[in-house]
């Protein structure tokens, strides 16, 4: 059973990430009046896939991210062409659907040669029916069919391309605001899920220790340690301890409600720190909305700071091969924590969802990062950038992401077989 709980929580929190991330994309741009074609978890094959609406909701097969694939940004897969014999269906005068294969077998169709056709401005088609040139206007939502597959047709003014800067800059930019937003929430909820630490106390007593041979007890509340008060800071104790081999320390502490003290003389370990065997534990209570703010604040500066320290690290060729982690590890990881309660996970959500929202502002071809730099660009020089260039590095980035993601992948596999 907490196997079972294990993996429904690791599979969760990658859900939970990622799924925040793609909405925030999927939500200002339908709010913009973009065309969603698909709201997808994952890559690879299609393993769950329904639509609703004008979207298709896919869960893929490959756990390594998500994607929200909006009109415009690449070419469209269906395309007719003059010349091209096709049946269309009519709703009053207007055409709904343009059938591009199997016509023999459609039923209450027009059918006949397409002399032109706009499906984006005008949105209209002419069709050569028996001799006859008869002109159509096409729905701004009718739907062409081909191989079993209906494609909605994205007007110009549904398209990504066609949205002022602005709009699209929030599009791209609202999947790594939302993983900033969610991180801070859940930061929020560990700090009151965790409180805030009062005291500094004896967790636990390692056997043949000076603390043992003193009789301390575990539960004990730390104060002060040779006269320097303590507070909450179990380091600063540990460190004037470790300047005290072989010397007496007296140590301050209070124990059911009464102050006392002792004389402890710690013991050197092998680096020559004084030592007196103790494990600490911390005292808490149930912070303010004030305390929790804050707290949730810090927890997320302190973070950032580390999360840039790596990638810092990682762009300048500072780590090497085993020190990245892909799915596989941060999935290892993750259950990890998951064993030790939901106020670590929740804490560990909290710093994934910030990785995930500062790694995809990064300046790297396929991330958001990259098609924000584009887009600014774009408002810089006045003229957007040709699309074709655009998607050719996308492409390539993408490429190169996946390469090593299989490369990182394939490491951890490694070496979780050889038990490392």
């Amino acid at each position: 059973m907490q196997m079972i709980q294990t993996v429904f929580l690791t599979v969760l929190v990658f859900f939970v990430i990622v799924t925040i991330h793609e909405w925030g994309h999927y939500f200002f741009a339908k709010r913009a009046g973009i065309l969603v074609r698909e709201f997808a978890i994952g890559f690879g094959p299609k393993v769950i896939s329904f639509k609703r609406g004008e979207t298709r909701y896919t869960l893929r097969l490959i756990p390594a991210g998500g994607f929200v694939r909006m009109a415009g940004e690449d070419p469209e897969i269906v395309e007719v062409q003059p010349g091209q014999t096709v049946a269309v269906r009519l709703k009053d005068g207007v055409v709904q659907r343009i059938y591009l294969d199997r016509l023999d077998e459609r039923k209450d169709v027009l059918r006949g040669e397409v002399v032109s056709i706009d499906l984006e401005r005008n949105l209209h088609i002419d069709l050569d029916v028996e001799g006859e040139v008869e002109k159509y206007q096409v729905h701004p939502t009718a739907h062409i069919i081909a191989r079993s597959t209906e494609t909605q047709i994205a007007p110009i003014d549904r398209q990504f391309g066609s949205k002022t800067v602005g709009q699209r800059a929030l599009a791209i930019f609202a999947g790594p605001m939302m993983n900033f937003i969610l991180a801070f929430i859940l930061f929020l909820l560990y700090v009151q899920m965790a409180g805030v630490r009062e005291n500094v106390q004896i967790g636990a007593l390692l056997p043949d220790t000076p603390a043992v041979e003193a009789k301390m007890q575990v539960g004990d509340i730390i104060t002060a340690v040779n006269g320097e008060a303590v507070g909450t800071d179990y380091t600063r104790m540990i460190n004037i301890i470790a300047k005290h081999p072989n010397k007496p320390i007296v140590i301050d502490f209070i124990r059911d409600g009464n102050p006392q003290s002792l004389t402890i003389t710690p013991v050197p370990n092998e680096q020559g720190e004084g030592k007196i065997g103790v494990q600490a534990a911390f005292g808490t209570r149930a912070p303010t909305l004030g305390e929790t703010f804050t707290g949730g604040v810090t927890l997320m500066k302190e973070m950032t700071v580390l999360i840039m320290d790596g990638l810092k690290m990682l762009v300048t060729l500072q780590v090497e091969l085993d020190d990245l982690g892909g799915p596989v590890r941060t999935a290892e990881i993750t259950s990890q924590i998951a064993r030790q309660g939901i106020v670590q996970l929740t804490s560990w959500t909290a710093t994934l969802s910030l990785y995930l929202g500062i790694f995809n502002l990064l300046p790297v071809p396929a991330l958001d990062g990259s098609r924000l730099l584009f887009i600014g660009l774009e408002a810089i020089r006045r003229k957007p950038i040709s699309p074709n260039k655009e998607s050719f590095v996308h492409f390539i980035g993408f490429a190169l992401l996946m390469l090593l993601m299989l490369v990182v992948t394939y490491n951890d596999i490694v070496r979780l077989i050889r038990g490392e």
